[in-house]
């Protein structure tokens, strides 16, 4: 509220502060867990496992956790694996979700309503584990990098995104491209895809998030370590909460102190392609989005 005098009134400012001091305490909660886990990757070991609350610094500074994690064969097979996987996933699952989304949002299709409504329904009941597991041993997708790309590639809330944004792309775009004998193809992928492209930068981001940290598809159908994923690594080391597998040798005690520290190293090690992929896709974000919260 401004004041005659154009200038804000006590009460808004009142809000206005205790607003800036309530949320800057929410990202502190928020950032605190992953400042510990930066700390911590930087801590010496025994220091480490002796502490018991958060670490807001290094506790005497080392590097020793991220040369086992460098030099572990496991690790680098499971993070190129990871983005094998990924790259795959997305890039399947964003031209069948753009296909998909287009044709559901032409307004001639017959039947439209009745395939969007199972499709939704496929977002809140699904088959199971038991039959899905059953259905890729018969496909013979187990122990198969098909088996973690396939299944999961193409989500229906992403289908719905972008079906919305094409459904408020002006028919009249379409028409002249037609006039002009452009074909269904042409006028997708020339005309409808790069109008578009916040919305499917959006929804490759959350391809790429979905499939990068997801380790039960992996966990459940595949058998040999070779094609595990780095999330699946990770939770091998920190279920069996050793450092052999990654290198570290020498005293028992030493080995279980670096197990600690090198389960912090990998988490960091995990979430740095996401950290770096994010400022590029941020500014489509927002604009990408909101087309699904504003009509979908």
């Amino acid at each position: 509220m401004v004041s005659k005098f154009g200038k804000e009134s006590p009460s808004r400012i009142l809000f206005v502060a205790v607003n800036a001091i309530f949320l800057s305490l929410v990202g502190l909660l928020a950032l605190a867990p992953f400042l510990h886990v930066i700390m911590a990757s930087f801590s010496d070991p025994f220091q480490l496992i002796a502490n018991k609350g958060l670490i807001w610094r290094p506790l005497g500074f080392t590097t020793i956790g991220y040369e086992k994690v460098f030099q572990s064969v496991e690790i680098w097979r499971g993070y190129l694996n990871t983005i094998l996987y990924t790259t795959a996933s997305v890039a399947l699952g964003s031209l069948l979700t753009i296909l998909g989304a287009y044709v559901l949002s032409r307004k001639g299709l017959y039947w439209s309503n009745k395939a969007m409504f199972f499709i939704t329904f496929t977002m809140i009941f699904n088959g199971g584990l038991i039959p899905t597991y059953i259905l890729i041993a018969n496909l013979g997708w187990i122990d198969s990098p098909l088996a973690v790309i396939i299944p999961n590639c193409m989500s229906a809330f992403n289908l719905i995104i972008l079906r919305t944004y094409f459904y408020t792309i002006p028919d009249s775009l379409e028409e002249s491209a037609n006039l002009d004998g452009a074909s269904r193809l042409q006028v997708l992928f020339r005309i409808m895809v790069p109008l578009a492209k916040s919305s499917i930068a959006v929804v490759a981001l959350f391809y790429t998030v979905a499939q990068w940290n997801s380790y039960f598809q992996a966990m459940i159908y595949l058998r040999s370590p070779k094609l595990y994923t780095l999330q699946l690594v990770l939770r091998e080391i920190l279920l069996k909460n050793t450092a052999t597998s990654v290198g570290a040798s020498g005293p028992s005690a030493f080995v279980l102190a670096v197990a600690e520290l090198i389960k912090y190293c990998v988490i960091i090690v995990s979430i740095i392609p996401m950290l770096a992929a994010y400022p590029f896709i941020q500014r489509y974000f927002v604009s990408g989005i909101m087309v699904g919260a504003v009509k979908g």
